[in-house]
C-alpha cells in the first residue's frame, strides 16, 4: 500500500472529516476495498492491490474502477449510487473531500442504508423468509431482463482461464487442501466445461450471456423498504462481470447453499425461472452443476487471497472458509441422476405446498424445478399469476393444453439433466400415464404420489387460501368429489395433518 493511500485512509477513517463525533463512523474492510459509513453517506475506496483477476495498483486504475462501478450499479440501484469524488490535497498540505487541490485518492459516494439489512445479516438472524426469497428470485430475473448483451464467445473462452486460476490457487494451498481433493475438483471442472461447451455457445447465440451483476451473493443484496435491492455489482473486468444469466444466478444460489439455506435457495431458483418465463433456461440447467461449483471454487480462492492479508483469528477463519468452499464445490459438481416426481390429488390436498417442501431434497442442487399446472394455465391464458380465470376457462381442451405443456417442460428439464416435480391434479389415468412416459423417454426414474384427504378437509383448505395461483374454491372441491380417477397405481399418501408431516411421509415414500 502506498504512503499516499495510507494518508487518504487515515483521513477517511477520521470522524472529524465528516463532522461526526468519536464512535459515529464505521469502517468495513474487504480484500479489494475499504468502506466508511458516515452519517447518511457511504464512502468507498479501492485498495491499492493487484491480484491475477483485478488491478487497483495505481490511482488512475482506482478512479477508472470506481467510475465503472457507479455506471454498472446504477442499472441495479440508481437510488443508492450518487457520485465519484476526489480526496484532494490542498496547497497547505491538508486533505479534503472534493476540494480544489490535487487528487490523491478517489471515493465512490453512496446513499447509506441500514447495513444490518443486507441479506447475509438477515440470513444469520433467521429473517430471510419465504416471501423475501421469492421476491429475490423475481428481482434477479427482472435485473437480467434489463442487462445488456455481452459477447458470448469472449466470456466462454475466458471460462477455461477462470477454471485454471482457481485450480492453481487451490493446488497451491496444499497446507489446507489435500492434493487428491484438489485434483478431483479441477478435473471435474475441466471435464464439465468441455461437456457443456456446445450448450454455452448456443446460449450465447440465444443472447442469454449478458453483462450481469457479477458478484451476486447475499452481502450484496439489501432489504430496502421491504424489497431486495441488488448493489455492489462487479466492475473491474467486464468479462468477469459477464456470463450466462444462470451463472450470475448461481452465485446467489451457491451462497445460500453454503449457509445451509437449501429451502431458500430452491425458492429463489424456482421463482427466478417463473419470473424469467424462458423455457430455454430449462435446457441450460445441464450447466448448473458447473456454474455452482465454479462459483464455490472462486469463493475458495478469494478466501485464500484474504488469508494473506490478515493474521491470527481472521487468518484461521479465512482458511476454514477456503476449506468449506472447496468441499462445497466438490459436492455440487459430483454426478447425480435427475428424476421426475409427479404430485397428484384433488384440489385442497396440498399438492403445491408439499411439492414446494420436497423441492430442495431432490438432486441436483439447488433442488427440483417445480412445475405447477395453476401457473402454466395462467400463462397459456395470457393473464397474471394471481388473476382469477372464470369457470368457463376450465374446459377439457384447455386442461389438455395445460398437461401437454407441463409434460413438455418436464421433458426439457429431464433432458437437460435436472429433476422436476410436476404438481397437477392428474385426475385422469391418461394424464398419469403420459407423465410417466415422459420420464421413460427421457431415461430418468419416475415416481407418482397421490395425495388423499376427505372432502370437508379439502373445502376448509381451499377456503383459507390467499395470494395463490389456484382458482379452486369450495364449489370446485365438491365437483371433484364425483371424479372417477380410475385405477391409481401411484403411491397413495394421507394428506391430513401439518404440511411438514405430510412432506415427511412423501419423502419416506420416495426414499429421500
Amino acid at each position: 500500500m502506498s504512503e499516499t493511500q495510507t494518508a487518504a485512509i487515515e483521513f477517511l477513517a477520521d470522524p472529524a472529516t465528516y463532522g461526526l463525533g468519536a464512535g459515529d463512523l464505521k469502517r468495513i474492510d474487504t480484500h479489494g476495498a475499504m468502506v466508511f459509513l458516515a452519517g447518511d453517506r457511504v464512502y468507498k475506496i479501492k485498495r491499492a492491490v493487484k491480484y491475477p483477476y483485478l488491478d487497483f495498483s495505481t490511482l488512475e486504475k482506482r478512479e477508472a474502477a470506481l467510475r465503472a462501478e457507479i455506471e454498472a450499479n446504477r442499472r441495479f440501484a440508481p437510488e443508492l449510487y450518487l457520485d465519484v469524488i476526489a480526496v484532494t490535497r490542498g496547497k497547505n498540505g491538508k486533505l479534503a473531500l472534493g476540494g480544489a487541490g490535487e487528487a490523491v485518492e478517489w471515493a465512490l459516494v453512496m446513499r447509506r442504508f441500514d447495513e444490518n439489512a443486507t441479506l447475509d445479516h438477515l440470513a444469520e438472524r433467521g429473517e430471510l423468509d419465504d416471501n423475501l426469497a421469492r421476491a429475490l428470485g423475481e428481482a434477479v430475473a427482472e435485473a437480467h431482463k434489463k442487462s445488456p448483451r455481452f459477447d458470448g464467445d469472449k466470456w466462454i473462452d475466458a471460462l477455461g482461464r477462470f477454471v485454471g486460476d482457481e485450480d492453481t490457487a487451490i493446488h497451491a494451498a496444499s497446507d489446507l487442501i489435500a492434493i487428491a481433493d484438489a485434483d478431483v475438483l479441477g478435473n471435474r471442472l475441466r471435464s464439465e466445461l468441455a461437456r457443456i461447451g456446445p450448450l454455452l455457445r448456443k446460449r450465447g447465440e440465444e443472447q442469454h450471456i449478458r453483462r450481469g451483476h457479477g458478484d451476486l451473493h447475499l452481502r450484496n443484496v439489501a432489504r430496502i423498504d421491504g424489497k431486495p435491492v441488488l448493489f455492489d455489482a462487479l466492475e473491474f473486468d467486464p468479462v468477469v462481470a459477464a456470463g450466462d444469466v444462470l451463472y450470475d444466478l448461481a452465485f446467489l444460489l451457491m451462497d445460500l447453499l453454503a449457509r445451509d439455506l437449501g429451502h431458500a435457495a430452491s425458492l429463489v431458483f424456482n421463482r427466478y425461472l417463473i419470473a424469467a418465463s424462458c423455457d430455454e433456461h430449462l435446457d441450460a440447467l445441464a450447466a448448473m452443476p458447473f456454474f455452482l461449483a465454479l462459483r464455490a471454487a472462486i469463493r475458495a480462492r478469494v478466501a485464500l487471497d484474504r488469508r494473506e492479508l490478515v493474521r491470527g483469528k481472521d487468518r484461521a477463519e479465512a482458511e476454514s472458509e477456503a476449506r468449506r468452499y472447496v468441499a462445497l464445490a466438490a459436492r455440487l459438481i459430483a454426478p447425480t441422476r435427475p428424476t421426475l416426481v409427479a404430485i397428484g390429488g384433488l384440489s385442497g390436498t396440498g399438492k403445491s405446498t408439499i411439492a414446494a417442501a420436497l423441492v430442495p431434497f431432490v438432486d441436483p442442487a439447488p433442488g427440483a424445478v417445480h412445475l405447477r399446472s395453476d401457473i402454466e394455465r395462467k400463462r397459456l391464458a395470457g393473464v397474471r399469476e394471481l388473476d382469477r380465470l372464470p369457470p368457463e376457462a376450465y374446459t377439457s381442451q384447455s386442461s389438455a393444453q395445460v398437461y401437454a405443456r407441463l409434460n413438455e417442460l418436464a421433458r426439457r428439464t429431464a433432458v437437460g439433466g435436472h429433476s422436476a416435480i410436476i404438481d397437477a391434479v392428474h385426475a385422469r389415468a391418461g394424464e398419469r400415464d403420459e407423465i410417466a412416459s415422459v420420464a421413460r423417454e427421457a431415461g430418468v426414474p419416475f415416481a407418482g404420489i397421490w395425495l388423499e384427504l376427505p372432502l370437508e378437509a379439502r373445502i376448509r383448505r381451499v377456503g383459507v387460501r390467499r395470494g395463490d395461483a389456484s382458482d379452486a374454491d369450495a364449489e370446485v372441491a365438491r365437483a371433484q368429489q364425483d371424479y372417477d380417477p380410475g385405477e391409481i397405481r401411484w403411491r397413495r399418501i394421507d394428506a391430513a395433518g401439518h404440511p411438514g408431516e405430510v412432506a415427511a411421509r412423501v419423502l419416506s415414500a420416495l426414499g429421500l
